[in-house]
């Protein structure tokens, strides 16, 4: 279900981007030039778009597969600057147009607290967390036996050695 609204709205982009590159340059000129050092046609707002579209797409696609939870940290990735580009409800001054957007900010809130959660699910099997403190749990617990059996050879052995004193001054 969190996988269908990704999928067609990054499709349309893909497919429709002119519209959406005048919101997205307040994201886009900010991140265009740090972008275009790494490659010259990223800091196009245009080119922008159409990849975090295609991220979106991808990803949307990808979540209902096994690799669902890189898509789901890689659409959560695409969705904070759409959201921040399109839905920038602060900067708007019309009462019910800056209503909308706010609720639609909202509303991506939402998906990607879901997305995130489909990135930390681990189908009920113990996550990395659960499974780390265990480890440690049990290492602590063969640590603390090993001591005590250390320490009963210690003993024993200065138990045997004393009682192999004692008898040789008889």
């Amino acid at each position: 279900m969190l996988a269908g609204i990704f999928v067609v709205q990054g499709v349309d982009a893909l497919n429709h981007p002119d519209p959406l590159v005048a919101r997205a340059r307040r994201v886009t000129d900010r991140v265009g030039p740090a972008l275009g050092n790494l490659h010259p046609t990223l800091s196009d707002a245009r080119t922008l778009v159409k990849v975090n579209a295609a991220v979106m797409a991808g990803g949307g696609a990808l979540l209902l597969t096994p690799l669902r939870r890189p898509a789901a940290l890689a659409v959560a990735a695409a969705l904070v600057p759409t959201t921040l580009a399109g839905h920038a409800f602060w900067e708007v001054t019309d009462t019910g147009e800056r209503k909308q957007n706010r609720t639609r900010f909202l509303s991506n809130l939402g998906l990607l607290g879901g997305l995130l959660l489909a990135a930390t699910d681990t189908q009920g099997r113990p996550g990395l967390r659960w499974r780390t403190g265990h480890l440690m749990s049990d290492a602590n617990r063969s640590l603390h036996r090993e001591a005590r059996a250390a320490q009963r050879r210690v003993r024993a052995a200065t138990v045997g050695a004393a009682i192999g004193r004692g008898m040789r001054r008889k």
